[in-house]
C-alpha cells in the first residue's frame, strides 16, 4: 500500500525514511571525510559532489514532508506515555528542521564561495541565493558543519529509540518502518 493509514506507514513514506536515511548518514560520513583528508587539488570535485548530494537531500526532505502532510501518521500505542508521545513528535520535527537547515546552510555557502558548487552533476546550474563574500562563505561553512554535528546527535537518538521500541518495549513502532508491519493492539 503506498500511502499511510491509521496504524501503518505507506511503502512511499517507508522509501523517503530510508533513502533519506542513508543519505544523510552517507552525507555526514561523507562531509567528515572531506574535512579530515588533507587539502588536495581535487577537493573541489569531492565537495561538488557533497553539495549535489545535500540539493537532492533537500529536495526529497521537502518531497517527504509534503507527503507526510497529506497522508494520516501512524498512531503510536495506546499505552505509550504522554512525555514519549511528546518526545517523538519534538525529535521528528527537529530532525526535519535540522535537515533542512543543514542543507540550506550548505547552499548558502556555495553561492558565498567563488567558484560556486551551483553544476548539478553536469546537468544544470542550481540557482544560488548568496553572494560571492569569502568572510560569508567561511561563517556559513562554520554553521554548516556544526549543525550538521547536531543532526549527528539527533540521528543517533532517532535510532537509540527505535531500537528501545524494538528490543525493549517490543512495541513494533519500529516494525512499521521496517516491514509495515502494525501492531494489532494499536
Amino acid at each position: 500500500m503506498i500511502r499511510n493509514t491509521q496504524t501503518n506507514w505507506g511503502s512511499l513514506a517507508r522509501a523517503f525514511h530510508w533513502a533519506l536515511g542513508a543519505a544523510i548518514i552517507g552525507m555526514l560520513a561523507y562531509g567528515w571525510w572531506m574535512n579530515h583528508v588533507p587539502a588536495r587539488a581535487d577537493r573541489f570535485f569531492y565537495r561538488s559532489i557533497h553539495a549535489d548530494i545535500g540539493y537532492l537531500v533537500l529536495l526529497l526532505t521537502v518531497l517527504r514532508l509534503v507527503w507526510r502532510g497529506v497522508n494520516p501518521t501512524p498512531a503510536l500505542p495506546a499505552d505509550t506515555p504522554r512525555w514519549q508521545r511528546i518526545s517523538a513528535r519534538v525529535s521528528h520535527g527537529a530532525l526535519y528542521a535540522v535537515t533542512i537547515l543543514v542543507a540550506l546552510l550548505g547552499w548558502a555557502h556555495s553561492g558565498a564561495r567563488s567558484p560556486d558548487y551551483s553544476d548539478f552533476f553536469g546537468l544544470f546550474h542550481v540557482p544560488q541565493f548568496t553572494s560571492p563574500d569569502k568572510a560569508a562563505a567561511a561563517a556559513y561553512e562554520d554553521r554548516h558543519i556544526l549543525s550538521a554535528y547536531v543532526l549527528l546527535a539527533l540521528v543517533v537518538l532517532h535510532v537509540a529509540a527505535a531500537a528501545f521500541h524494538q528490543f525493549i518495549k517490543r512495541d513494533r513502532v519500529a516494525g512499521r518502518m521496517i516491514g509495515g508491519q502494525a501492531d494489532k493492539t494499536a
